[in-house]
Protein backbone atom coordinates (compact mmCIF):
# COMPACT_ATOMS: atom_id res chain seq x y z
CA UNK A 1 0.00 0.00 0.00
CA UNK A 2 1.53 3.37 -0.85
CA UNK A 3 2.08 5.89 1.12
CA UNK A 4 -0.66 8.81 1.50
CA UNK A 5 1.20 11.75 -0.07
CA UNK A 6 1.50 14.72 2.14
CA UNK A 7 -0.62 17.90 2.27
CA UNK A 8 1.99 20.23 1.00
CA UNK A 9 3.20 17.93 -1.60
CA UNK A 10 -0.06 18.51 -2.48
CA UNK A 11 -0.36 22.08 -2.65
CA UNK A 12 2.88 22.41 -4.07
CA UNK A 13 1.78 20.30 -6.88
CA UNK A 14 -1.80 22.39 -7.59
CA UNK A 15 0.50 25.37 -7.69
CA UNK A 16 3.07 24.41 -10.44
CA UNK A 17 -0.25 22.96 -12.42
CA UNK A 18 -1.77 26.58 -12.14
CA UNK A 19 1.37 27.99 -13.63
CA UNK A 20 1.56 26.04 -16.43
CA UNK A 21 -2.53 26.47 -17.38
CA UNK A 22 -2.76 29.00 -20.53
CA UNK A 23 -3.93 32.26 -19.81
CA UNK A 24 -7.60 33.30 -19.99
CA UNK A 25 -8.25 34.56 -23.47
CA UNK A 26 -8.22 37.73 -24.61
CA UNK A 27 -11.44 38.67 -24.71
CA UNK A 28 -12.60 36.84 -21.37
CA UNK A 29 -9.94 39.27 -19.52
CA UNK A 30 -10.89 42.84 -17.82
CA UNK A 31 -11.42 45.64 -20.31
CA UNK A 32 -11.59 49.35 -19.13
CA UNK A 33 -15.21 49.96 -18.29
CA UNK A 34 -16.20 53.41 -20.60
CA UNK A 35 -17.02 56.07 -18.75
CA UNK A 36 -20.82 56.64 -18.15
CA UNK A 37 -22.82 59.31 -20.82
CA UNK A 38 -22.74 62.65 -18.27
CA UNK A 39 -26.29 63.40 -17.14
CA UNK A 40 -26.36 66.92 -19.13
CA UNK A 41 -24.10 68.12 -22.18
CA UNK A 42 -20.57 68.54 -21.28
CA UNK A 43 -18.12 70.69 -23.19
CA UNK A 44 -14.22 70.54 -22.87
CA UNK A 45 -11.14 72.13 -23.97
CA UNK A 46 -8.82 69.46 -24.36
CA UNK A 47 -4.82 71.01 -25.13
CA UNK A 48 -2.64 68.39 -26.96
CA UNK A 49 0.69 70.58 -27.72
CA UNK A 50 1.71 74.54 -27.78
CA UNK A 51 3.22 76.22 -30.67
CA UNK A 52 6.15 78.54 -28.78
CA UNK A 53 6.79 81.78 -29.72
CA UNK A 54 4.09 82.26 -32.52
CA UNK A 55 3.58 85.20 -34.14
CA UNK A 56 0.43 87.58 -33.21
CA UNK A 57 0.24 89.61 -36.42
CA UNK A 58 -0.83 86.28 -37.67
CA UNK A 59 -3.39 85.87 -35.16
CA UNK A 60 -5.44 89.48 -34.65
CA UNK A 61 -5.27 91.99 -37.00
CA UNK A 62 -2.76 95.05 -37.26
CA UNK A 63 -1.21 93.40 -33.87
CA UNK A 64 2.60 94.20 -33.88
CA UNK A 65 4.75 92.43 -35.67
CA UNK A 66 7.02 92.11 -33.03
CA UNK A 67 4.43 90.74 -30.10
CA UNK A 68 5.54 86.94 -30.09
CA UNK A 69 3.06 84.20 -27.86
CA UNK A 70 2.98 80.41 -27.12
CA UNK A 71 -0.51 79.37 -28.18
CA UNK A 72 -2.19 76.06 -27.49
CA UNK A 73 -3.44 73.70 -29.69
CA UNK A 74 -6.48 72.32 -28.84
CA UNK A 75 -9.66 70.10 -29.68
CA UNK A 76 -13.07 70.27 -28.16
CA UNK A 77 -15.57 67.95 -26.94
CA UNK A 78 -18.66 67.53 -26.23
CA UNK A 79 -19.88 64.59 -24.02
CA UNK A 80 -23.83 64.21 -24.43
CA UNK A 81 -26.34 62.61 -22.15
CA UNK A 82 -27.53 60.39 -25.15
CA UNK A 83 -23.67 58.36 -25.42
CA UNK A 84 -22.50 60.40 -28.63
CA UNK A 85 -18.78 62.11 -28.02
CA UNK A 86 -18.21 64.79 -30.52
CA UNK A 87 -15.40 66.69 -31.18
CA UNK A 88 -15.09 69.85 -32.87
CA UNK A 89 -11.92 69.49 -35.09
CA UNK A 90 -9.29 66.47 -34.64
CA UNK A 91 -5.52 67.93 -34.30
CA UNK A 92 -3.19 67.08 -36.57
CA UNK A 93 -0.57 64.14 -36.31
CA UNK A 94 1.62 63.56 -39.71
CA UNK A 95 4.95 63.74 -39.45
CA UNK A 96 5.18 66.37 -42.16
CA UNK A 97 3.72 68.71 -39.85
CA UNK A 98 5.57 67.71 -37.10
CA UNK A 99 9.02 68.13 -38.67
CA UNK A 100 7.59 71.64 -39.76
CA UNK A 101 6.02 73.20 -37.04
CA UNK A 102 7.38 71.17 -33.88
CA UNK A 103 5.21 71.67 -31.13
CA UNK A 104 5.77 71.67 -27.63
CA UNK A 105 4.30 69.24 -25.61
CA UNK A 106 2.35 67.39 -28.04
CA UNK A 107 0.46 64.29 -27.56
CA UNK A 108 -1.63 62.51 -30.55
CA UNK A 109 -4.79 63.98 -30.05
CA UNK A 110 -6.28 60.39 -30.19
CA UNK A 111 -3.80 60.40 -26.99
CA UNK A 112 -5.10 63.49 -25.72
CA UNK A 113 -8.70 62.86 -24.95
CA UNK A 114 -7.47 59.82 -22.60
CA UNK A 115 -7.56 62.54 -19.96
CA UNK A 116 -11.19 62.52 -19.95
CA UNK A 117 -11.31 58.63 -20.11
CA UNK A 118 -12.23 58.02 -23.84
CA UNK A 119 -10.52 55.99 -25.95
CA UNK A 120 -10.14 57.12 -29.78
CA UNK A 121 -12.94 53.92 -30.72
CA UNK A 122 -15.55 55.91 -28.40
CA UNK A 123 -15.48 59.57 -30.09
CA UNK A 124 -18.91 59.28 -32.81
CA UNK A 125 -18.30 62.20 -34.15
CA UNK A 126 -16.05 65.50 -35.54
CA UNK A 127 -17.01 68.91 -36.46
CA UNK A 128 -14.88 69.77 -38.77
CA UNK A 129 -14.72 73.50 -38.54
CA UNK A 130 -12.39 74.09 -41.74
CA UNK A 131 -9.56 72.16 -43.97
CA UNK A 132 -6.42 73.77 -42.25
CA UNK A 133 -3.91 70.69 -41.38
CA UNK A 134 -4.28 71.62 -37.70
CA UNK A 135 -8.21 71.14 -37.34
CA UNK A 136 -8.17 68.35 -40.03
CA UNK A 137 -5.24 66.10 -40.21
CA UNK A 138 -5.95 63.87 -36.84
CA UNK A 139 -9.89 62.94 -38.59
CA UNK A 140 -8.71 59.41 -39.17
CA UNK A 141 -7.34 58.79 -35.91
CA UNK A 142 -11.23 57.80 -34.59
CA UNK A 143 -12.06 55.19 -36.36
CA UNK A 144 -15.91 54.72 -35.77
CA UNK A 145 -16.16 59.07 -35.88
CA UNK A 146 -18.41 60.32 -38.77
CA UNK A 147 -17.58 63.92 -39.55
CA UNK A 148 -19.57 67.12 -40.12
CA UNK A 149 -17.73 69.61 -42.49
CA UNK A 150 -20.04 72.34 -44.80
CA UNK A 151 -20.66 71.13 -48.37
CA UNK A 152 -19.36 74.28 -49.82
CA UNK A 153 -15.99 73.95 -47.82
CA UNK A 154 -15.63 70.03 -48.99
CA UNK A 155 -16.13 71.16 -52.78
CA UNK A 156 -14.14 74.31 -52.85
CA UNK A 157 -11.32 72.31 -51.44
CA UNK A 158 -11.23 68.55 -52.71
CA UNK A 159 -12.16 67.02 -56.28
CA UNK A 160 -13.59 63.82 -56.97
CA UNK A 161 -10.85 62.21 -57.25
CA UNK A 162 -9.17 63.44 -53.61
CA UNK A 163 -6.90 65.78 -54.96
CA UNK A 164 -6.32 69.57 -53.47
CA UNK A 165 -8.20 72.09 -55.47
CA UNK A 166 -6.94 74.87 -53.52
CA UNK A 167 -3.71 75.47 -51.26
CA UNK A 168 -5.24 75.92 -48.47
CA UNK A 169 -5.45 72.13 -48.02
CA UNK A 170 -2.42 69.80 -47.59
CA UNK A 171 -2.54 67.23 -50.47
CA UNK A 172 -2.41 64.58 -47.76
CA UNK A 173 -5.07 65.89 -46.18
CA UNK A 174 -6.98 66.17 -49.16
CA UNK A 175 -6.96 62.73 -50.21
CA UNK A 176 -7.62 61.67 -46.46
CA UNK A 177 -11.05 63.55 -46.74
CA UNK A 178 -12.01 61.75 -49.82
CA UNK A 179 -11.28 58.41 -48.82
CA UNK A 180 -13.55 59.12 -45.56
CA UNK A 181 -16.19 60.50 -48.16
CA UNK A 182 -16.34 57.30 -50.23
CA UNK A 183 -16.47 55.51 -46.68
CA UNK A 184 -19.58 56.99 -46.04
CA UNK A 185 -18.32 58.80 -43.09
CA UNK A 186 -18.39 62.32 -44.66
CA UNK A 187 -21.60 64.32 -43.84
CA UNK A 188 -21.98 67.43 -46.05
CA UNK A 189 -23.60 70.34 -43.68
CA UNK A 190 -25.77 72.30 -46.03
CA UNK A 191 -25.23 76.04 -44.98
CA UNK A 192 -25.75 78.46 -41.56
CA UNK A 193 -27.54 77.26 -38.90
CA UNK A 194 -27.82 73.72 -39.43
CA UNK A 195 -28.59 71.27 -36.03
CA UNK A 196 -26.81 68.74 -36.69
CA UNK A 197 -27.23 67.06 -33.58
CA UNK A 198 -30.00 68.19 -30.66
CA UNK A 199 -28.58 70.75 -29.40
CA UNK A 200 -25.65 71.48 -31.35
CA UNK A 201 -25.99 73.90 -34.41
CA UNK A 202 -23.20 74.86 -36.85
CA UNK A 203 -22.74 78.40 -37.67
CA UNK A 204 -20.86 79.80 -40.55
CA UNK A 205 -19.32 83.69 -41.54
CA UNK A 206 -16.49 83.84 -39.89
CA UNK A 207 -14.19 83.44 -43.85
CA UNK A 208 -11.55 81.61 -42.03
CA UNK A 209 -11.51 80.00 -45.31
CA UNK A 210 -13.90 79.39 -47.60
CA UNK A 211 -16.76 78.20 -45.62
CA UNK A 212 -15.64 77.64 -42.14
CA UNK A 213 -17.78 76.69 -39.47
CA UNK A 214 -18.15 77.27 -35.37
CA UNK A 215 -20.64 74.87 -33.43
CA UNK A 216 -23.16 76.34 -30.68
CA UNK A 217 -23.92 73.87 -28.06
CA UNK A 218 -26.97 73.92 -25.39
CA UNK A 219 -25.47 73.31 -21.96
CA UNK A 220 -27.10 73.52 -18.63
CA UNK A 221 -24.76 76.63 -17.86
CA UNK A 222 -26.05 78.21 -21.45
CA UNK A 223 -24.87 78.65 -25.16
CA UNK A 224 -21.13 77.26 -25.20
CA UNK A 225 -19.62 78.78 -28.61
CA UNK A 226 -16.90 77.15 -30.00
CA UNK A 227 -15.33 79.19 -32.36
CA UNK A 228 -12.69 77.20 -33.19
CA UNK A 229 -10.46 79.87 -36.09
CA UNK A 230 -12.93 82.07 -36.84
CA UNK A 231 -11.18 83.96 -33.75
CA UNK A 232 -8.31 82.66 -32.28
CA UNK A 233 -7.95 84.57 -29.36
CA UNK A 234 -9.52 86.52 -26.99
CA UNK A 235 -7.92 89.23 -27.85
CA UNK A 236 -10.38 89.63 -31.30
CA UNK A 237 -13.42 88.77 -28.98
CA UNK A 238 -12.79 91.60 -26.67
CA UNK A 239 -11.54 94.37 -28.88
CA UNK A 240 -13.64 93.52 -31.49
CA UNK A 241 -10.59 92.99 -34.02
CA UNK A 242 -11.06 90.35 -37.13
CA UNK A 243 -8.73 87.74 -36.93
CA UNK A 244 -5.42 88.11 -39.22
CA UNK A 245 -6.33 85.17 -41.68
CA UNK A 246 -9.77 85.48 -43.33
CA UNK A 247 -10.94 85.98 -46.62
CA UNK A 248 -13.75 88.58 -45.29
CA UNK A 249 -12.15 90.98 -42.61
CA UNK A 250 -16.23 92.58 -42.02
CA UNK A 251 -18.02 89.17 -42.11
CA UNK A 252 -15.22 88.05 -39.39
CA UNK A 253 -15.79 90.65 -36.87
CA UNK A 254 -19.81 90.36 -37.62
CA UNK A 255 -19.50 86.56 -37.22
CA UNK A 256 -18.01 87.29 -33.90
CA UNK A 257 -20.37 89.74 -32.82
CA UNK A 258 -22.83 87.23 -33.33
CA UNK A 259 -20.84 83.99 -31.08
CA UNK A 260 -20.97 86.65 -28.26
CA UNK A 261 -24.77 87.38 -28.58
CA UNK A 262 -25.45 83.17 -29.35
CA UNK A 263 -23.86 82.43 -25.86
CA UNK A 264 -25.17 81.98 -22.62
CA UNK A 265 -22.69 84.73 -21.80
CA UNK A 266 -19.57 86.40 -23.24
CA UNK A 267 -17.43 83.86 -21.61
CA UNK A 268 -18.54 81.02 -22.97
CA UNK A 269 -17.45 81.64 -26.23
CA UNK A 270 -14.22 79.71 -26.17
CA UNK A 271 -11.23 80.70 -29.21
CA UNK A 272 -8.95 78.82 -31.22
CA UNK A 273 -5.49 79.07 -29.67
CA UNK A 274 -5.87 81.03 -26.54
CA UNK A 275 -3.88 79.66 -23.90
CA UNK A 276 -5.89 81.56 -21.20
CA UNK A 277 -8.54 79.12 -21.55
CA UNK A 278 -6.93 77.27 -19.22
CA UNK A 279 -6.74 79.88 -16.79
CA UNK A 280 -10.12 80.86 -17.10
CA UNK A 281 -11.73 77.58 -16.78
CA UNK A 282 -8.94 75.62 -14.56
CA UNK A 283 -10.72 72.21 -13.97
CA UNK A 284 -10.18 69.49 -13.66
CA UNK A 285 -6.78 70.61 -14.77
CA UNK A 286 -3.67 68.46 -17.02
CA UNK A 287 -4.67 70.27 -20.53
CA UNK A 288 -8.20 69.74 -19.84
CA UNK A 289 -10.95 72.92 -19.43
CA UNK A 290 -14.46 72.23 -18.82
CA UNK A 291 -16.31 74.79 -20.34
CA UNK A 292 -19.10 75.38 -17.57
Amino acid sequence: MRSPIAPRALRLAALALAALAPAAPAALRAQPAKPAPPRATEVYAIRYGTLRAFPVAGLVAGADTARRADIALMVWLIRRPDGRNVLVDAGFYREKFMARWKPADYRRPSEAVRAVGLRPEDVTDVVVTHVHWDHLDGADLFPNARLWIQRDEYAHHVDSTGRARDRTIDSLDADMLARLQRAGRVRLVEGDGREILPGLTVHTGGKHTFASQYAAVRTAAGTVVVASDNAYLYENLATRTPIAQTLDSASNRRAQERMLRLAGSPRLVVPGHDPAVFVRFPKPGNGVARIQ
